[in-house]
């Protein structure tokens, strides 16, 4: 952890991590701080980019989005120019939700949600469609045993 980042601060993350829907008061009152310093805190640590905005967590599953593939990419093309057209490529398909450049027998790693195998097939058909891929090799899940788990601070 960086030195910059006290225990304090490592409450606060955690704390957040569990209820970001938690006000100041309710956070400062958990922590055993006052309203004033977590404001003062919480500010530093948006400042620094620790902070990354305020999302919900939602059931994918409640909306319907029960297939999650784990897309495995391999390519030829290492140049800034192709990176930078695939990267932009890749962030224009909504179903991506995690990509990853990677170490290995592989290059990029997708996570892809989607509702069903038709929906799936159209996520690749544009995937494929942008660039030149050396190969793409598709992994489904199963279950889900654990998902968006927090950070371990």
């Amino acid at each position: 952890m960086p030195e910059n980042i006290d225990h304090i601060d490592r409450a606060l993350l955690k704390a957040l991590q569990a209820d970001a829907s938690l006000s100041q008061r309710e956070l400062a009152d958990q922590l055993n701080l006052s309203q004033n310093t977590c404001w003062r805190r919480l500010r530093t640590l948006d400042e620094r980019g620790v902070l990354q905005g305020t999302t919900a967590r939602i059931d994918r599953q409640a909306l319907g989005l029960d297939l999650v593939v784990f897309v495995m990419l391999r390519t030829r093309h290492h140049s800034a120019d192709w990176l930078a057209a695939f990267r932009r490529h890749v962030l224009t398909i909504p179903e991506v939700v995690d990509f990853h450049r990677i170490g290995g027998d592989y290059d990029y790693q997708l996570k892809v949600v989607t509702q069903d195998m038709p929906s799936y097939d159209q996520v690749y058909q544009r995937l494929i469609a942008g660039v030149e891929l050396d190969s793409v090799t598709s992994y489904f899940a199963m279950e889900a045993i654990a998902e968006g788990r927090p950070l371990p601070l």
